[in-house]
């Protein structure tokens, strides 16, 4: 497999939201609104980074009966890196994701690609994984967050988009509506990739 096929594959083809269905807890209930999606799409990307950077660095080195301990360490100290600065810098976007930062630790995405593909592959081909991963989680997250927010709450990114008399269809700002996003987001990555196997 070529790099450029090992970026994209976190993309389109093994997306973890849309294709492994992975993940679901966060992308549910922290896309109400684009911005909240984004800021949980960069701080799972950066642990990406970060843990498979480090799991990659150190696979020759871990026992095999000790690999998951290990793991869900290495995980955990990026993920309070991640804490600590969003409380720091952004701290009305870790107050509205709230528990779901600490939560990334027992992400599946994220041991599931260090189990997978960063303790058995180099340092740059799990950076380019974990990028490709994590931008494929932001995307998903991004689009869903998007629609529910413009169908919900009538803006994008906290900007009204229409006139104040415009009705909100207000399901999609409540769970609910993140299932029925999230169910029409799958149709339709399953109905593009059959009509892309028929073409072929």
């Amino acid at each position: 497999m070529s790099q450029l096929q090992n970026f994209t594959k976190g993309l389109w083809r093994e997306n973890p939201v849309l294709r492994i269905l992975l993940g679901f807890c966060p992308t549910l209930a922290v896309t109400t609104s684009a911005i909240d999606a984004l800021g949980m799409g960069a701080a799972t990307t950066f642990v990406l980074l970060g843990s498979n950077t480090v799991i990659s660095s150190i696979r020759k080195v871990v026992p095999g009966q000790m690999r998951i301990p290990v793991f869900i360490v290495v995980i955990a100290t990026f993920v309070t890196v991640v804490d600590l600065v969003l409380q720091g810098y952004f701290p009305a976007l870790s107050k509205s994701l709230g528990v779901f930062i600490p939560l990334i630790v027992v992400n599946c995405i994220i041991l599931g690609r260090a189990e997978a593909f960063a303790s058995k592959n180099g340092i740059g081909s799990s950076i380019i994984d974990g990028l490709g991963m994590g931008l494929g989680f932001t995307l998903a997250l991004f689009v869903l967050g998007s629609v529910r927010e413009v169908l919900g709450s009538g803006s994008i990114f906290g900007m009204p988009l229409f006139a104040a008399d415009v009705p909100r269809v207000l399901i999609f700002i409540l769970p609910p509506g993140a299932f029925m996003s999230l169910g029409c987001m799958l149709w339709l990555m399953n109905e593009l990739d059959l009509r892309r196997k028929r073409r072929v």
